[in-house]
């Protein structure tokens, strides 16, 4: 009967998270773009589909990806496995370089000082270099290595989707 009341607990809680979740990718684009343009999809297939694959060693989990186009500015809200459960995080880059990362949803239980902004900041002026990875180092936190990890892999897949929407350029 406990199992019971937990999983309809759980089943209840559902849509409180996903409106959270909501809002939050909600205020991250409003503070990144003011008022957002209208969403557009990109299809991971093709010579994407590999290229995504190889970033973050497995499929990303969705066919289509969901962003915000102003000028030369994306806006991607993307999800990554941590140890054990997805983290949300919100990414801007401008002119093919990172802008702002902000974790929109933290659900791990623990490694939540990649929520930091003292952390997030070593993103900002990142670009992609050669064989997809970061022109430059990111700290590490400790206890907080997978959860690092995904930030980084998830900069690294919007600074490639960036470069495939806004130039088409060489994966």
């Amino acid at each position: 009967m406990t199992g019971l009341r937990t999983l309809l607990l759980f089943m209840l809680a559902l849509p409180a998270w996903a409106a959270d979740q909501d809002a939050e990718i909600d205020r991250f684009l409003g503070e990144t773009l003011g008022k957002p343009p209208a969403a557009e999809l990109l299809w991971i297939v093709g010579d994407l589909q590999p290229a995504v694959r190889t970033i973050l060693e497995h499929d990303y989990p969705a066919a289509r990806v969901r962003y915000w186009r102003s000028e030369k500015r994306t806006v991607w809200v993307l999800d990554e496995i941590g140890k054990e459960m997805p983290i949300t995080v919100g990414i801007a880059i401008n002119n093919g370089a990172v802008e702002r990362v902000k974790v929109l949803v933290y659900r791990e239980s623990r490694g939540w000082e990649v929520k930091s902004p003292a952390f997030t900041a070593q993103f900002s002026g990142a670009k992609l270099a050669e064989g997809q990875r970061l022109d430059r180092h990111i700290d590490g936190i400790s206890g907080a290595t997978l959860s690092v990890r995904a930030l980084s892999r998830l900069t690294r897949l919007a600074l490639l989707l960036d470069r495939h929407v806004n130039k088409g350029a060489k994966l």
